[in-house]
C-alpha cells in the first residue's frame, strides 16, 4: 500500500491506543519508517534523468532492508527509547509494523498481474523465507483508494476530538495550525446544521 496509507493507518491505531502526542507520532512512525528502504527510487530516478546507466537500488533494497523481522524489531525498539510509555511503544509498534507487512502482501501489486511485491521476513540476512500472495491487488487499485479515504477522514474527525494529528509525525507547530483549522470548520459545519430549538 502506499505510505500515505500507512501513515492514515498506523496514526488511527496510534491514536486510539496512547494517551499522549509523543507516544503516539512514535507508533505512527514504526508502520511508516520501514518504507525508508524505498528511497532508492530516487537515485534510480535521477541516474535515469540525467543520460546515466540506470541504477536499482529500489528494485533491489525496497521490501528487502526493513520489511523483514530485523528491521521492524530496530525501528521498534529505537522508538521505544524515545517513548513516554516503552513496553506499550514496543508492542504497538511491533504491531503496526507487522501490519505495514500484511498491508503490503495484500496490495502492492505493480500494473502486470505478474508484478507481486514479496516480503522477505528474515531480509536482509536471509531470502529463503519469503512472504507473497497470488492475489494481491493493485497499488493503485480502488480498494487500497477507498481504504486511503475512509482513514483520512477518520484520523480528521479523531484529531478534531484529541486535539493532535498525523501531521505531528513531521511537525508539530504546523500540526496545532492544521487542528485548530478543523477544529473551526467542524464549528462553522456545526453551527450551520444545527437545527434552533
Amino acid at each position: 500500500m502506499s505510505p500515505a496509507t500507512h501513515l492514515f493507518m498506523s496514526w488511527v491505531i496510534a491514536a486510539k491506543t496512547t494517551d499522549n502526542p509523543r507516544d503516539c507520532r512514535l507508533v505512527t512512525l514504526a508502520g511508516v519508517l520501514p518504507d525508508v528502504d524505498g528511497l532508492g527510487l530516487i537515485p534510480d530516478v535521477v541516474t535515469r534523468a540525467l543520460g546515466y546507466r540506470g541504477t536499482l537500488y529500489y528494485e533491489h533494497y525496497h521490501h528487502f532492508l526493513l520489511h523483514g523481522i530485523y528491521g521492524g524489531v530496530a525501528i521498534a525498539v529505537l522508538l521505544a527509547c524515545f517513548a513516554r510509555h516503552r513496553w506499550r511503544v514496543l508492542l504497538l509498534a511491533l504491531l503496526v509494523f507487522h501490519l505495514h507487512l500484511l498491508c503490503d502482501i495484500a496490495g502492492s501489486r505493480g500494473p502486470d498481474p505478474d508484478d507481486l511485491w514479496p516480503i522477505y521476513y528474515f531480509g536482509p540476512f536471509n531470502k529463503n523465507v519469503m512472504w507473497i500472495w497470488k492475489g494481491q491487488w493493485r497499488l493503485d487499485s480502488w480498494f487500497n483508494e477507498i481504504l486511503s479515504v475512509v482513514l483520512f477522514v477518520w484520523s480528521l474527525r479523531i484529531a478534531v476530538q484529541q486535539g493532535y494529528s498525523f501531521v505531528g509525525v513531521f511537525n508539530r507547530r504546523l500540526d496545532e495550525k492544521f487542528v485548530g483549522v478543523l477544529r473551526q470548520w467542524t464549528a462553522a459545519w456545526k453551527a450551520r446544521h444545527t437545527v434552533p430549538k
